[in-house]
């Protein structure tokens, strides 16, 4: 009866120590990390087999008879790692020691360390079967306690005739029923964490689709502020263009209906100035519909791009044919410079080249009333980690009204103007930039800007040699 006591005793203890564990893992150690929490599940179950010793029947001054072995049971089925359970088994042995360097207490340690190796092969089994856990459970703790038994009628110091036909009679049998009792009182611990678990991890699911809600929600109101911006500039643009539309109409139409109405008080000096009007208005118009027609193209991938041999130094030339005289009209200088290591030619489309940089130098002089506007060509170097590029360049400067730093990416976009009072002041669509960075885009090259409010622009196109 003193062994059922004792065994009894032992269990109390354990369970009470479980609690306990249970209290502080609830309120300490649920959100630390796996290793953490690893690291503290040995300790206790050392320590558990500690104070199960501490309590444990004394045959004699140095014989103990306790449950130490549960500990390791338990771990068997709450931490199936083989290197953990050998360190427990080995950890609860050494404990064991420190009630003395006695025969019996090496036995101990012995004893509880082969059945750590015992109970490391029994985790790899019950990590890879697909047997219940109850099943598993029950396996390990019939043959950790039959194990037990052997280990102590083989190594222990009290002789095997009266260990096998006086005490294991008893031992046996109740460490089985207290084990198998205790294990079911940490089945429902077991369980109870496990609920906890899957309630954290669902609450942090919760929270991340809730954030992932809030982002979305964020997303789309931002996308119907950019729908609705998109929509009012649109509207802006439709406006402009119809202007801009029905100003050479209106003077084509006007002056064609004055020729008509007056063909014959009219002299040949008025109807040469009024036909080079309905000629420069219709080309204005042309003009306006061909800028449409690209940037439709370009959104539908359809514009063709013709790959030719272009001469550098043309460029400028034809181009200061064509601003020297809007530079007459408006009093500015236009400059014309050109660096010393240009290539003679390089292949790309010379039509839009000549059309980007027509539209930069047009924006240019359209926004410049004193000073300058200049056009610089170049050439710079790039080494990436992909590679060493070269790029001819194409600056166009000017010292007019210029553009607010955060509205540089705005310029480009298309139905957006960095103000729409400028159009009203200056005229225009705002087209002819979105299609100059398109076409740059479709030359293998791009546009960059440098550009503070009232100090000028600088637009520069880089084509690949």
């Amino acid at each position: 009866m003193e062994y059922l006591k004792i065994f009894f005793v032992n269990t109390a203890i354990l369970i009470t120590l479980a609690y306990l564990a249970n209290l502080i893992y609830k309120h300490t150690l649920s959100h630390a990390s796996q290793r953490i929490q690893q690291t503290s599940w040995v300790v206790l179950a050392i320590f558990a087999g500690w104070i199960s010793s501490l309590f444990g029947y004394r045959l004699d001054d140095h014989v103990i008879f306790d449950l130490r072995v549960v500990p390791l049971m338990i771990s068997t089925l709450a931490y199936p790692h083989p290197f953990t359970l050998i360190l427990i088994g080995i950890g609860i042995g050494l404990m064991r020691l420190t009630f003395g360097f006695t025969e019996a207490a090496w036995v101990g340690v012995l004893n509880l360390s082969l059945l750590g190796f015992v109970c490391a092969a029994l985790s790899l089994w019950i990590r890879r079967s697909q047997a219940s856990m109850s099943w598993k459970g029950f396996v390990t703790i019939v043959l950790v306690n039959v194990i037990n038994v052997v280990n102590i009628a083989a190594f222990g110091v009290i002789p095997a005739h009266e260990y096998i036909t006086k005490i294991m009679p008893i031992t046996l049998p109740a460490g089985f029923v207290l084990s198998l009792l205790f294990a079911m009182i940490i089945r429902d611990f077991h369980l109870e964490h496990m609920q906890r678990g899957q309630i954290i991890r669902a609450n942090r699911m919760l929270s991340a689709q809730t954030e992932e809600l809030h982002k979305n929600k964020l997303a789309l109101e931002e996308r119907a502020q950019q729908l609705m911006l998109a929509s009012q500039y649109k509207s802006q643009f439709l406006a402009n263009m119809s202007h801009e539309l029905r100003t050479p109409l209106n003077s084509i139409i006007n002056l064609s209906q004055l020729i008509k109405e007056n063909e014959e008080s009219l002299s040949r000096r008025e109807i040469s100035e009024f036909a080079g009007v309905i000629q420069h208005s219709g080309e204005d118009l042309l003009a306006l519909i061909n800028d449409i027609l690209d940037l439709s193209k370009v959104e539908a991938g359809k514009l063709d791009i013709m790959l030719e041999e272009l001469n550098v130094s043309e460029i400028p030339e034809l181009l200061a044919l064509q601003f020297d005289i809007v530079a007459k009209q408006k009093k500015l200088d236009f400059i014309i410079a050109l660096d010393n290591d240009l290539p003679a030619t390089i292949t790309t489309d010379p039509k839009r080249v000549q059309q980007i940089l027509r539209n930069l130098l047009a924006n240019s002089f359209k926004f410049t009333e004193t000073g300058s506007v200049e056009l610089k060509v170049r050439t710079e170097e790039h080494t990436a980690e992909d590679g060493h590029t070269r790029w001819l360049v194409f600056d166009v400067s000017d010292t007019g009204i210029g553009i607010a730093p955060e509205k540089h990416s705005l310029i480009f976009e298309m139905f957006q103007q960095a103000d729409p009072a400028i159009s009203r002041r200056y005229g225009g669509t705002g087209l002819g930039l979105s299609i100059s960075s398109d076409l740059a885009r479709l030359l293998g090259g791009f546009i960059t800007l440098q550009s503070e409010e009232g100090t000028g622009s600088r637009f520069s196109l880089y084509l690949p040699y």
